[in-house]
């Protein structure tokens, strides 16, 4: 008797940046399609800045996973036109696939927003497929804090995105507030599901045995991020006599005022961008870390970089407004202080931790349980179980 071949079911995992370039979710949806691919016939589809396919031969990674890639045409710090032209391109590239292809189960994510994500929601009403929409911001709102969008487009945008929502067979972001956000504007009936994004992997960075006294700051300098603020207030510190370093990596659209602020003052370092492990290696250094972040965007998107602030064992400043989830967030772990975005208040700040006010803010009591929530292999195990609960 001959044996029957089972065809294994195909899924999709599309998310436009990727391992090695996007450390943190990159590396964990990496390690997702790695768990799925002897049970599935799993295919990434992404955008390539780096030669993917040259690196993944080179550290043994992505075995038995099928990469369909599209060259990358702008980053973080390019211009909204090349962007969009960018997501328009990729959202072609992902429904050319996805036809090609005919996956039965796919996970999308907002990277890019809205575009991506809809032609996979048009997909699955064409085919029957199922999804996953993980929202890791909300879109077009959370671009609306910063660029302005005409209220027709934005209109268009949001209807677009609610219907991505509505055809989703299980939604995912990051906060409560985020959740209120997708079902009061979608209706999407149903439960929207909370994961926490990781941190970046620790386990082979020794944490230092004495940590300086200073602040890090590691992540996207962007429109969102109150860079302006933050060096006035750097500025104001240093000038009123303040003695303590700021250690800057990162790009964005404000990595040119970081590079001045560093060659104008001794006590500021910028190191460009860097490497997850460098970034982590930074972030363990220095007893602060800061976390700037625009009140309103807080509604609609959540920082990535808190994850790898605890990791690495620094105490936050988040410099927002009292009422945000990421306020919400640092007091209900006790993980840091929360400062109002004045120039004054955070200066401050600055000076109570030269003095020694808050040495005694650790925040252990809760920091090994969040560490657990907070872990990569618990991330990569939760999408996991989604996938095959619908597969």
């Amino acid at each position: 008797m001959e044996a029957v071949l089972v065809k294994k079911p195909r899924i999709a995992i599309i998310n436009r940046s990727f391992w090695p370039i996007y450390p943190v979710i990159g590396e964990a949806l990496l390690l997702l399609a790695e768990e799925l691919a002897p049970f599935y016939d799993v295919s990434v589809i992404l955008q390539d800045q780096v030669g993917i396919r040259e690196r993944l031969l080179r550290e043994k990674r992505g075995e038995g996973v099928r990469f369909y890639s599209i060259d990358a045409w702008s980053t973080s710090a390019s211009g909204v036109l090349r962007r969009v032209i960018d997501a328009v391109r990729f959202m072609g590239w992902v429904l050319g696939v996805l036809l090609w292809l005919r996956p039965k189960v796919v996970y999308v994510s907002t990277d890019p927003p809205i575009l991506a994500p809809f032609v996979v929601a048009i997909y699955s009403k064409l085919s029957g497929a199922r999804f996953i929409y993980h929202l890791q911001d909300i879109h077009p709102e959370a671009a609306h804090v910063v660029i302005k969008v005409r209220p027709a487009l934005f209109k268009l945008l949001k209807a677009i995105d609610g219907f991505t929502m509505r055809r989703a067979h299980k939604l995912i972001t990051l906060t409560r507030v985020m959740a209120k956000q997708i079902v009061e504007r979608s209706g999407a009936g149903g439960e929207v599901m909370l994961l926490e994004n990781p941190s970046v992997p620790f386990e082979s960075i020794a944490l230092p045995a004495a940590k300086s006294r200073g602040f890090s700051f590691c992540g996207n300098a962007g429109r969102l991020q109150r860079i302006p603020l933050l060096i006035d207030a750097i500025d104001s510190y240093h000038s009123a006599g303040g003695s303590l370093e700021f250690a800057f990596a990162g790009g964005g659209v404000y990595a040119k005022e970081l590079e001045s602020l560093a060659q104008r003052n001794s006590k500021v370092t910028y190191l460009g961008k860097v490497s997850s492990r460098e970034a982590a290696e930074l972030s363990s250094r220095y007893e602060w870390a800061i976390l700037p972040i625009e009140d309103e965007v807080t509604e609609y998107a959540f920082p990535s970089k808190t994850s790898s602030y605890v990791f690495a064992d620094a105490r936050i400043i988040a410099i927002c407004g009292h009422n945000t989830s990421v306020a919400e967030w640092v007091n209900f772990n006790h993980v840091g202080v929360v400062v109002p975005p004045t120039v004054d208040e955070v200066v401050q700040c600055f000076k109570r931790v030269e003095a020694g006010e808050l040495s005694d803010l650790t925040g252990t009591s809760k920091r090994a349980e969040l560490m657990e929530r907070l872990s990569m292999p618990r991330f990569v195990g939760v999408l996991k179980n989604q996938i095959e609960a619908i597969v």
